[in-house]
């Protein structure tokens, strides 16, 4: 009765805080993924995922396992149909500078955290030095991806996840609030209608309703049908990529399959008809969300206070200090635009969802586009670093 129970909440909380984060100000304010991992926390703490016999135990994990085995490559796909990878051609020399020089300054920053932290007691130093590298070029969905393919264990991702959380919002808070006018007095300013020339006046516009969290009318009859198609898309890019692990290493393989929907949903975004189904991202959401909150439910609250997690809460403020710094003095280097650096950034830290916050902060829409095309590109190639640095890490011992 008890898995019954804890599979029921693993479903339909989501459900729960989409409805709160759609309809309450106060929890838009706190984010989908928040919420979740809170519920999941809350399930770890009362105690309703321990006890029970031997059996029940072991088919409560095989559960957790199958959740969190599916989630992710369902969600992938789901998330990037809706991305205009198209405007990545449109977009100008500026806008890929400070993207280049975005993701050389978190890649080159994470390399210093794992050389500068090497000797200390963090477990799975590499590992975590590489979904930091999904979670910074990308965002969550590359961090949970990163998870699965590199194996790293529930605690480790929590624990990661939470002091990234933490941190982050600090870091957000302070950009908001009135940071970016530092950047504007490092960086060149003004140049925003330049920088954002060459894209239709309404693609900001397009692209906030395109690529972020609305889950209003989802279940209106001419969107749920199509949903449901994407959804089968979806499925299809698992199977295929199952296929594929099974003829290269005769086993399912978590990097060649998430790679292989990764690849095949970035191909498929440019086929206008699926590009242009409504609500795939928030369907996907929907899936990280459940993800998030199985989680959060094994996470074991004790190891917040064990001395490698301090050395794990030291990385992490490394890693988002070290790579602000060293992103404006490229951007110095190359002359990108104030305000251009300060999406790009957010774009890659955050994901695309925190640009429009932002955009409206430093009121400068203009610039907004170019944050969230910044931020699908991490997305797409968020997961693809993470694997290629996990393996370098690794190679350096």
């Amino acid at each position: 009765m008890r898995n019954y129970l804890v599979a029921f909440i693993y479903l339909a909380a989501p459900l729960l805080i989409i409805y709160l984060f759609q309809n309450f100000r106060f929890f838009s304010k706190i984010g989908t993924v928040l919420m979740a991992y809170g519920v999941g926390i809350i399930m770890s703490l009362s105690g309703m995922m321990r006890g029970g016999s031997a059996e029940e135990l072991q088919q409560l994990g095989n559960m957790q396992n199958w959740f969190m085995n599916l989630t992710v490559p369902i969600a992938i796909p789901l998330m990037l149909f809706s991305s205009h990878f198209t405007l990545w051609f449109k977009t100008l020399n500026k806008t890929l500078t400070t993207l280049l020089a975005g993701i050389i300054a978190i890649l080159t920053t994470i390399t210093i955290a794992y050389f500068v932290f090497r000797n200390t007691d963090i477990p799975d130093l590499g590992n975590i030095s590489a979904m930091l590298v999904g979670m910074y070029t990308g965002g969550a969905m590359n961090f949970a991806s990163l998870k699965q393919i590199l194996n790293v264990s529930n605690n480790t991702y929590i624990l990661v996840q939470t002091f990234d959380t933490a941190l982050s919002f600090f870091l957000l808070m302070f950009i908001i609030s009135g940071g970016y006018k530092i950047f504007r007095k490092i960086l060149p300013y003004g140049k925003s209608r330049q920088v954002a020339a060459g894209l239709p006046e309404d693609a900001p516009s397009l692209m906030v309703k395109d690529n972020f969290e609305d889950y209003s009318g989802m279940l209106k009859k001419n969107v749920a049908g199509k949903l449901l198609i994407a959804l089968l898309l979806s499925v299809a890019c698992l199977g295929i990529g199952a296929g594929i692990s099974m003829l290269a290493v005769s086993s399912l393989n978590e990097l060649i399959i998430i790679l292989t929907i990764t690849t095949l949903a970035i191909a498929a975004s440019f086929w206008k008809k699926i590009r242009e189904i409504s609500k795939t991202f928030e369907l996907g959401m929907y899936f990280i969300l459940v993800f998030s909150i199985v989680i959060a439910s094994l996470f074991d609250v004790r190891t917040l206070f064990l001395r490698e997690s301090m050395n794990t809460l030291a990385l992490v403020a490394f890693i988002l200090v070290v790579s602000v710094l060293l992103h404006l003095i490229l951007a110095r280097v190359f002359r990108v635009e104030g305000d251009l650096f300060t999406v790009s950034h957010i774009a890659l830290l955050f994901s695309p969802p925190f640009v429009p916050p932002v955009a409206s902060a430093m009121k400068n829409r203009r610039v907004m586009v170019n944050g969230i095309i910044i931020g699908l590109i991490g997305y797409a190639c968020g997961t693809y670093l993470g694997t290629i640095m996990a393996e370098l890490f690794k190679w350096i011992g």
